[in-house]
């Protein structure tokens, strides 16, 4: 038997709050009866909403509501909620009633089957405006080539975690939707099951040109960490050398001009070009140097390796 928390972030969804509470009780209360889990908790965490959503939240019930101080996003919303809860499965979904409650069964049910760690839930027949579909396509396509985390809707919300995976992540920026490619970085297993995606029908959209910049910096931000975490020289090292060879062409152009008989006062280019591409690969090579030594600082700071370890098995003779 299992237990199960369901972590909502809202923002201005007075409107959507209640009606999504109530699917998420029948949803719970089915499994209940199913025997699928024994014990279930809700957990809403108001992202300092200014409409009435925080009025309507105190009247849902069974319900464990926070309240952040002011407006600090989706993303901290959802750290907050993820550790918050106490149940062995974490769900994250919006709060705009897009997500359909109804398809956490067969999520779980995948889980349990396939032994993932993480489940996403991929909106195969999106019900956004073809803007919203076209931009989500596109950073779709740039997260594969990037991160490549085996998943096709990194942005869907509706999400099943086994609790252990939120033991040492914390959530920054807009990282909320990178959560699965953060923890296969650390060796989780992630799935991925296509789920039901709904119109919006109440509220306003809270997605602008804004988040999406912002998801592309933290796309870049994740792309690092997943490739160079453990050894960020082989990046900017790797780099230092590459411009410090240019450079060394550029002297060597230099020196020909030089042989031949050309004026270095005419020829000021070669020089100037070897100074500038051996310094900056000098500098990058620093640099990567420099960052090394502050990875293996923040590793032996917090007790942390860059690996995890699934079980321990000792087997007797």
């Amino acid at each position: 038997m299992s237990s199960m928390s369901v972590v909502v972030p809202v923002y201005n969804e007075e409107e959507n709050v209640a009606n999504l509470h109530r699917e998420i009780v029948d949803a719970m209360e089915g499994m209940l009866k199913a025997g699928t889990i024994d014990k279930y908790e809700i957990i809403f965490i108001n992202d300092g909403s200014k409409d009435g959503t925080d009025r309507v939240c105190r009247e849902l019930h069974p319900l464990k509501y926070i309240q952040l101080r002011r407006n600090f996003g989706q993303t901290a919303a959802m750290d907050a909620g993820i550790h918050a809860a106490t149940m062995e499965y974490v769900v994250t979904m919006d709060g705009d009633g897009q997500n359909d409650p109804a398809d956490i069964p067969s999520m779980l049910s995948y889980m349990i089957e396939n032994d993932c760690d993480v489940v996403s839930g991929w909106r195969k027949n999106r019900k956004d405006t073809f803007m919203k579909r076209f931009v989500s396509r596109g950073a779709n396509a740039l997260r594969y080539m990037l991160i490549h985390d085996g998943i096709h809707d990194s942005g869907c919300s509706l999400k099943i975690y086994k609790k252990e995976c939120f033991e040492e992540l914390y959530l920054y920026g807009e990282q909320h939707r990178f959560i699965p490619a953060l923890l296969e970085i650390k060796g989780f297993k992630v799935g991925e099951v296509v789920v039901n995606h709904r119109p919006r029908t109440a509220g306003k959209t809270k997605y602008n040109w804004k988040r999406t910049i912002k998801g592309f910096v933290d796309m870049i931000s994740v792309w690092f960490w997943h490739k160079y975490i453990s050894r960020p020289l082989h990046l900017l090292g790797g780099l230092g050398l590459g411009f410090m060879g240019l450079g060394g062409i550029c002297g060597i152009w230099s020196v020909v001009l030089f042989v031949i008989g050309r004026k270095m006062s005419q020829n000021v280019f070669p020089p100037l070009l070897t100074i500038f591409f051996i310094t900056i690969g000098v500098l990058l090579f620093v640099f990567g140097l420099v960052s090394e030594m502050m990875m293996k600082t923040y590793f032996e700071t917090r007790n942390e390796r860059p690996y995890t370890i699934k079980e321990i098995i000792e087997i007797e003779r």
